[in-house]
């Protein structure tokens, strides 16, 4: 059983009016509708993402009684978007932002973090539904880098990116669609930098928002890179530009 988790009623509704931040909720699809009406409504409040699964799927992440509900602790402490950028603002410092869409792997999570820190980054914004959360396997990927970051957890992506915009920070996407190579572009100044997963790549409607698009030519007969491998590539980029400003 994973450390952070906990499971069965009374346990998680304990957790979730003491205020501890959880990151996912797991219920049983199969379950009475109003079973669980007050964690749904706890949840609600505190912005916890519920997902309706099958039993199976309860029984392989814990083998005792589970109610038909199983919750994740979060392993770290969620930072607001506002505050975190007005910090970095009245810091001196330009906010270097890497936002995550669609990124499931944690291990890929972990060790964008740990480029992402040693690159200079100050925060990474992720969303709370259908992408990776921070577990101990991400930790332990980032060799720790990712209590040295404030991890921002978002509802809606569009929103985020807009406030960001109007915030004065330009946005950039990492895609094989782009025709821009990254060297190219201007990494310096207030950024925040998007990469989407492998699979399903940075979705449209985000994409759509972006200020510039970048890629990293590969001559080579495989048409994409590990995404981690590419966020440290254009990572040190933006720290290479600063370098020589």
């Amino acid at each position: 059983m994973t450390s952070n988790l906990i499971f069965g009623v009374n346990p998680i509704v304990e957790a979730l009016q003491e205020g501890k931040t959880v990151d996912k909720v797991f219920i049983n699809k199969n379950s009475k509708p109003d079973r669980f009406t007050e964690i749904t409504q706890l949840c609600k409040t505190a912005g916890t993402p519920i997902q309706m699964v099958p039993e199976e799927k309860l029984n392989r992440l814990t083998k005792k009684v589970h109610q038909g509900i199983v919750a994740f602790l979060a392993s770290v402490d969620y930072h607001d978007l506002e505050e975190t950028i007005q910090g970095i603002f009245e810091s001196g410092e330009d906010p270097f932002l890497v936002i995550l869409d669609q990124i499931t792997d944690v291990r890929n999570l972990g060790a964008i973090c740990r480029s992402a820190e040693c690159a200079g980054a100050q925060a990474v914004i992720i969303p709370k539904k259908g992408a990776a959360s921070i577990t101990p396997d991400a930790i332990k990927t980032s060799a720790g880098a990712i209590f040295k970051l404030k991890i921002i957890r978002e509802e809606n992506l569009k929103y985020t990116l807009n406030y960001l915009k109007a915030s004065g920070i330009k946005i950039i996407t990492c895609t094989e669609k782009a025709e821009n190579v990254y060297h190219q572009e201007d990494l310096t100044g207030p950024i925040g930098m998007i990469l989407g997963s492998e699979e399903f790549g940075i979705a449209p409607a985000v994409r759509k928002l972006a200020d510039a698009d970048v890629k990293i030519p590969m001559p080579g007969k495989t048409d994409s890179l590990n995404v981690s491998v590419a966020a440290g590539i254009i990572f040190f980029e933006r720290a290479r530009q600063y370098a020589i400003k």
